[in-house]
């Protein structure tokens, strides 16, 4: 829960967490389990493991338009430990994630200090991301990225009720960037359909800052409200804001029950390169048509229940918690058009198809044991 107060910092809570996630959407699933357990050594040490499993099925409509549906498995492992000095957190970490066509090692720095009686926090963290691209039915593809990360946030406990943080992000990109499996089209009067395909384009280097703001405030009734504004820019002309709103209530005193609802809104515009429909094959250096990089905004609302059992039914003799969350998100593209409206029976002149939308569903079922 909220709290009113902070003392001196102090070790991650030790615990062991069953997670299964899913995702449904655009024609697309993904679903799988995760494990994480943290455990602390004494009072200045603390070790966490985690294993996080993606099944990957069926296609977008950025694949479904060129391709047919496909199945993958990503595994990813991670480790991580911090060490508590006084007020002084280090935390160092280290993730593989792997694809059949994809390798990416991450490793990653932070400290986090507190002052002014504990009433302040500033912590910087930075990491960097190695990856190895391949594509499938390619054996003469492979590239690489890199990718740095630099953050730094402020919290401040404001009042007894109000806790403020502003934090600032930089990441540098470089390398291939982009889907090797994605495609632009482009106007082609001597197909069929009106149009061709050809690979999609990016520049190999990408910069990017985001700002956020975000404040927590406790209601009466132990309830708590939390607000977030992020602002995002890049070098290739994104920009995006989000604006998320979440609502805390513990149902009973000893908060065996703690319900949750959010809503977050998100609206991002287009990179300089994309296009929907571009005039003629090779008609920029840099093109795209990833849906991802378009003009679109997003509208989730999400529900969560938390509840404590008893301790007949706990295992090990422990705290045991069961949670569920649910997300519900609409997407909306502006200039990325449904080319899957093209048929036998259809005459739409390219580039007057409908703007494609669709929803998503995120379920995360979770127990966690505090060991």
């Amino acid at each position: 829960m909220f709290p009113t107060y902070t003392s001196a910092a102090v070790l991650p809570e030790e615990r062991a967490d069953n997670l299964y996630h899913a995702y449904s959407g655009g024609g697309v699933t993904i679903d799988g389990p995760s494990v994480l357990i943290r455990k602390n050594i004494g009072n200045n040490v603390s070790f966490s493991a985690n294993y996080y499993v993606d099944m990957i099925s069926g296609a977008s409509i950025d694949v479904e338009a060129t391709a047919s549906e496909y199945s993958e498995q990503r595994d990813q492992y991670s480790l991580g430990a911090d060490y508590l000095v006084d007020k002084t957190t280090i935390s160092v970490g280290y993730t593989n994630s792997s694809e059949n066509d994809y390798e990416a090692e991450t490793v990653a720095f932070g400290v986090s200090q507190g002052f002014f009686g504990d009433l302040s926090t500033i912590d910087l963290r930075v990491s960097y991301g190695s990856d190895e691209v391949f594509r499938n039915g390619d054996e003469n593809f492979a590239d690489v990225a890199e990718h740095r990360r630099y953050a730094l946030s402020w919290n401040q406990i404001l009042t007894q009720k109000l806790i403020a943080e502003l934090s600032v992000e930089t990441v540098s990109d470089e390398g291939f960037l982009n889907n090797p499996y994605r495609s632009v089209r482009y106007l082609d009067p001597a197909s069929g359909s009106g149009f061709s395909y050809q690979a999609e384009v990016y520049p190999r280097t990408r910069n990017s800052d985001a700002l956020a703001i975000r404040a927590k405030y406790r209601l009466p009734y132990r309830a708590s409200v939390k607000g977030e504004y992020r602002r995002y820019a890049d070098s290739w002309g994104i920009t995006a804001d989000n604006v998320e709103f979440r609502y805390t209530h513990p149902l009973e005193e000893r908060d065996e029950w703690i319900f949750e609802a959010k809503i977050r809104y998100y609206q991002q515009t287009s990179a300089d390169f994309y296009s929907d429909l571009f005039p003629y094959l090779n008609a920029t250096n840099f093109r795209a048509r990833d849906k991802e990089m378009s003009n679109f905004t997003t509208l989730a609302f999400g529900l969560g229940v938390s509840y404590e059992l008893p301790q007949r039914w706990s295992l090990l003799n422990r705290r045991n918690t069961i949670n569920l969350y649910w997300d519900h998100i609409l997407f909306d593209y502006e200039d990325f058009l449904d080319v899957t409206v093209h048929g036998d029976s259809t005459a739409i002149t390219p580039g007057a198809e409908p703007a494609y939308s669709f929803s998503a569903n995120v379920i995360r079922l979770f127990w966690t044991v505090r060991i």
